[in-house]
């Protein structure tokens, strides 16, 4: 459940609501690695991790992070209102809230990794990264290299042109072609609409790799716990993002309340300063003291 941020510091005992409060102003109160100053701001606890100056608060969630062989038929989410299976009826219970990482759809298989990690499922859903997610699609209809070709290079849907994509055929059996597809976004259907857009269709889709996992040999509706290796490259597949975007909101946020040198936009910085050379200068603090000991 969502609260605010100085209610969730004061519950963990980190300190009272209002010294809780001061300690957001002051920027020592990072939600997954990223600075947050704004009084008011709602998190749950259990899907973020918050530190005061770099340590967790106390009562933070035990990270789980699970990749699993998703079916068909099965819905990426956590929960469904109308009592459809979802991957998670899929996994024993844990005393976390799991999450998935991105969406597979109803009728497609494959990897899909689940946890609580908030930090990390922002990263690896950034776009900026391009983290390769491959998939192994069995289309009907005529595959020839135009068609590879121009879905290489990106083709127009409803909600825009893809990003240039890998194609490749593996294999073509019994009316269909089995295409290797390496994207990068993670639109709605992506794959399923771009075979559709040059006339073919899709009969069947698995994701067969996200970043350097793969499913390698795991049964269809099995799961299993990420090694502590693998934990580790998604990290720094996923920290870049929250370093950066810390670095921005610093540098946003830099400068005390009084207005220092540091503070406010490149715009409202740069106003102060032709204020300051058109007002007229004080004797107490100007240049005319120093042309007056000149005189003399």
């Amino acid at each position: 459940m969502e609260e605010r941020l100085q209610k969730i510091l004061s519950h963990s005992g980190v300190a009272s609501r209002r010294a809780a409060e001061a300690l957001i102003r002051d920027g020592r109160v990072t939600v997954d690695g990223v600075p947050v100053t704004m009084l008011g701001s709602k998190y749950d606890p259990s899907f973020h991790e918050i530190a005061v100056d770099g340590t967790p608060v106390q009562g933070s969630e035990e990270k789980l992070y699970i990749l699993l062989h998703k079916p068909r038929g099965c819905l990426s989410t956590a929960h469904d209102d109308r009592g459809r299976r979802t991957v998670l009826d899929l996994l024993p219970h844990f005393p976390v809230r799991l999450y998935p990482v991105g969406r597979l759809d109803a009728d497609t298989e494959g990897l899909l990794i689940i946890t609580n990690d908030g930090a990390m499922t922002q990263g690896l859903l950034h776009p900026r990264f391009e983290i390769d997610k491959v998939y192994h699609a069995e289309v009907t209809g005529t595959v020839t290299e135009d068609k590879l070709s121009n879905l290489r290079r990106g083709i127009l849907l409803d909600d825009g042109k893809t990003a240039p994509a890998q194609l490749s055929i593996l294999r073509r059996e019994g009316g269909r072609t089995l295409v290797e597809t390496i994207i990068h976004e993670g639109r709605n259907r992506q794959v399923r609409r771009m075979f559709a857009a040059v006339g073919c269709r899709v009969q069947r889709l698995r994701r067969v790799r996200f970043a350097m996992l793969t499913l390698d040999g795991l049964p269809c509706g099995a799961f299993r716990h990420l090694t502590l290796d693998e934990i580790h490259e998604l990290q720094k597949i996923a920290g870049g993002i929250h370093s950066e975007e810390g670095s921005r909101r610093r540098r946003r946020t830099s400068g005390d309340d009084g207005g220092g040198s540091g503070g406010g936009t490149r715009r409202e910085r740069n106003a102060a300063r032709k204020d300051a050379a058109r007002r007229p200068q004080d004797d107490d603090h100007g240049k005319r003291p120093l042309q007056r000991d000149k005189r003399r």
